[in-house]
């Protein structure tokens, strides 16, 4: 066997793997996404948190960015699939892209150099981005879209948000007193677990911390 042969193989084997891991990631992360629980002195019962970005995260640091949005990818479809949605698609909308919002940074200051500590600088670049991309869209236009698609007034989810926060008066301190820390507290805990158990499985994965 020739050595050009060969290395087309190995490069055959090697993105038979990664599509498979690809695919596992994926649908570990449907699993995860199944097991939500809300945060009720944060925010409204129908935003709920699910540790479903940590194997996206894991994937991304592993194999790539590309890899991470196509594990978010999956995620999305097989819960489309599983589940149906009760948000018009907007809900899955959301998820799919502050889900890249987090793994996206991240991913790409650890594919520069692959340190521990540029692994937790690019997930606090990764939670603050995501944060604020998910104050934004609430505010202007996944809660908008969200109400008109159910025949909601947006002035219902700031009497929900209200009952939480007294401070909550509009969409926008709606989006920033209850979504924002929502997805801050998330971006954290889902940091904080990949970083204890991304060593553990870099073996298999192919990474390094």
């Amino acid at each position: 066997m020739s050595e050009q042969v060969l290395r087309r193989n190995v490069t055959g084997r090697s993105k038979v793997r990664t599509l498979a891991q690809i695919a596992m990631l994926g649908a570990v992360a449907t699993v995860l996404m199944l097991f939500e629980f809300p945060l009720p002195f944060i925010a409204p019962p129908f935003y709920e948190l699910d540790f479903s970005e940590v194997p996206i995260l894991v994937g991304a640091f592993a194999m790539g960015p590309l890899a991470g949005v196509a594990i978010e990818a999956i995620k999305i479809l097989l819960n489309f699939v599983i589940n149906g949605t009760i948000t018009a698609g907007v809900g899955e909308f959301a998820n799919f892209i502050l889900g890249c919002a987090f793994l996206l940074p991240a991913s790409l200051i650890y594919r520069q150099k692959k340190t521990k500590k540029r692994a937790i600088i690019g997930m606090a670049l990764g939670t603050v981005i995501m944060t604020v991309a998910g104050c934004v869209m609430n505010a202007f236009v996944l809660l908008p879209a969200y109400g008109a698609a159910f025949g909601m007034p947006v002035d219902a989810f700031v009497q929900m948000g209200t009952a939480i926060n007294k401070s909550i008066n509009s969409l926008f301190t709606f989006a920033v007193l209850a979504v924002g820390p929502f997805n801050l507290i998330k971006g954290i805990l889902d940091s904080v677990i990949v970083m204890l158990i991304y060593k553990r499985i870099r073996v298999i994965l192919k990474g390094d911390i």
